[in-house]
């Protein structure tokens, strides 16, 4: 049970801005799997869910690749129910199948700062996958500097923090169909 009052939740909910519909989502979502299955095509990936944030991206997207792929996972986060990004990393959990001489489609929610992608893909590399290709859902506006940049990005968003479709507000509200971002945040 959340330690975050329900009414706080809520709140949180009630006051947000929607910044895309579920349908917009939708059909975003089936966009981007178009574009990455012209370049994926007969290529084999293995396509690796970030947790938990990408879970509902990730169940909405692979029904729609239409090539082989193997699918797992790979959980590691900076936030750990924060609406900031800490200065560390957590591993969770790391792929059970092996990344050697693999095309790896790494599939996460929101690129934001940019540091938790660019340490999966530094992962993905050091345990010798041949090639790393990112997808997000949602690419926020904002500066980076030499931080990772999203191969296949759906959505872009403003610089806000925003929650839905397996984005959190302090660990609440994945679910919320539709991307909305929080009132002051």
């Amino acid at each position: 049970m959340s330690t975050i009052p329900l009414s706080e939740i809520q709140q949180v909910l009630d006051e947000a801005d929607l910044i895309y519909s579920a349908p917009e989502v939708n059909q975003a979502i089936s966009n981007l799997a178009n574009q990455i299955n012209q370049q994926l095509a007969n290529q084999y990936p293995l396509c690796l869910t970030v947790m938990l944030g990408g879970m509902i991206f990730s169940g909405q997207l692979l029904p729609q690749l239409n090539f082989l792929l193997e699918a797992d996972y790979i959980h590691a986060t900076r936030y750990r129910g924060a609406t900031q990004g800490g200065e560390v990393l957590h591993w969770l959990k790391t792929p059970e199948r092996s990344l050697k001489d693999r095309i790896i489609l790494l599939i996460d929610d929101v690129l934001d700062e940019g540091a938790t992608l660019s340490a999966l893909v530094d992962y993905c590399q050091q345990a010798g996958a041949k090639r790393v290709l990112t997808a997000v859902l949602i690419d926020k506006k904002r500066q980076r500097q030499g931080l990772q940049k999203a191969d296949f990005a759906a959505l872009t968003s403003p610089d806000r923090y925003i929650f839905g479709y397996g984005m959190d507000y302090k660990e609440q509200l994945r679910n919320a169909a539709g991307i909305y971002a929080v009132k002051g945040l």
